[in-house]
């Protein structure tokens, strides 16, 4: 069940974060009743040209509001996932972070919100390029901060880029479609262990940005 909240002059508000926050707890406590486990995802989205600090600030009073919510609810965290986004500089800023200053800036959000009990926290890629959202895992798992849960990852746009360009609509390209979506999941496989190394050698397609403005579903 994914929550979407964004930046702006007043929002996220306090009313905004705490309907969503309950939204998101009663759909998990729904899954668990009916023997799934709930995947909850709180996503800050991109949109605006706010800092990467004022990211990270209104991500941890999202994820400290779910976890309470999740609580307030009953939800058993052990039997829970979240998805959340990183903590990145709004697309629109024009001061650009390193991968080591985003995984310090996620990993000190989580650190601070997130239980222990939580098992697994698995990223959306959050419109990032194919490479940058690789290259961000790699340094949150490579992050020397305290990482009580598995990190992974959970992405769509950024998994699919290069496939979706290698196939081109044509069946004549299933081979290289399936090459090229087997590489970027073993890049990410890599990364989620802390291993992943940038060679240099990806496509055009693993390098563009995949920001849609208000990418709300």
């Amino acid at each position: 069940w994914r929550a979407v909240l964004r930046i702006d002059k007043q929002c996220p508000s306090h009313l905004a974060i705490q309907e969503n926050a309950n939204a998101l707890a009663r759909y998990a406590s729904i899954c668990q009743q009916n023997g799934l486990v709930p995947i909850v995802e709180p996503e800050v989205i991109p949109d605006g040209d706010h800092d990467m600090e004022h990211c990270q600030y209104v991500t941890e009073k999202v994820l400290a509001a779910v976890y309470k919510a999740l609580n307030d609810h009953h939800v058993y965290l052990e039997g829970t996932l979240l998805k959340p986004n990183m903590v990145t500089a709004g697309h629109a800023c024009t001061k650009k972070y390193t991968p080591e200053q985003v995984a310090m800036a996620t990993v000190t959000a989580l650190y601070r919100t997130v239980p222990a009990a939580v098992p697994g926290i698995c990223f959306l890629s959050g419109g990032m390029s194919e490479e940058d959202a690789t290259l961000n895992l790699n340094a949150i798992n490579l992050c020397p901060l305290p990482k009580p849960w598995k990190l992974s990852f959970s992405y769509g746009r950024a998994l699919q880029a290069s496939a979706l360009a290698a196939w081109g609509g044509k069946a004549a390209n299933k081979k290289a479609t399936q090459e090229a979506f087997m590489k970027r999941a073993l890049a990410n496989c890599q990364a989620a262990k802390g291993q992943y190394v940038h060679t240099g050698s990806s496509g055009a397609a693993s390098t563009q940005s995949l920001f849609t403005a208000c990418y709300t579903y």
